[in-house]
């Protein structure tokens, strides 16, 4: 990993053009009009200051965490490596820092969605010991039909 020049470090408001760019490269990765736009990630970033996570090599960012939690909760979204770097520990490096930063802040629990066709998603998190759980139900309701999800080819 050091042959990478690896730095892991919180996700600042001017890391966010940056960011969605990489976002924009990852095949298969859903972008929602609303929640994914600048507006809406500034806001989330004001909101969760240090828990949000970039990868940077070489000062370019090559991995990204959006991570908040509501006081009781922790949860990870958008957790994307730039593809031809995955494999060398980038993925990890990350998850360990949003979460020592989440337990800085008393937070004892984080959890993800993975959609069930991300094989590589799913794929990495149990191998990095997360549990998958099938005990619950998941549901949502848009409250902004103008949020729409499209995903990248």
């Amino acid at each position: 990993m050091s042959e990478l020049n690896l730095n892991v470090r919180e996700m600042t408001i001017d890391d966010i053009d940056e960011v969605h760019e990489l976002w924009m490269t990852i095949h298969g990765f859903g972008i929602r009009s609303l929640d994914d736009s600048k507006e809406y990630v500034e806001r989330f970033i004001r909101r969760n200051p240090t828990t949000s996570i970039v990868a940077t090599v070489d000062g370019k960012i090559v991995g990204s965490i959006l991570c908040g939690h509501d006081g009781r909760h922790g949860c990870f979204y958008h957790v994307c490596v730039k593809e031809e770097l995955r494999q060398h520990g980038i993925g990890r490096a990350m998850v360990s820092y949003a979460m020592q930063e989440l337990k800085k802040e008393k937070i004892s629990k984080v959890t993800l969605v993975a959609f069930k066709n991300n094989e590589v998603g799913n794929l990495f998190w149990k191998g990095v010991g997360w549990t998958y759980r099938d005990d619950f139900n998941y549901y949502e309701l848009s409250l902004n039909e103008q949020n729409i999800t499209q995903f990248n080819q």
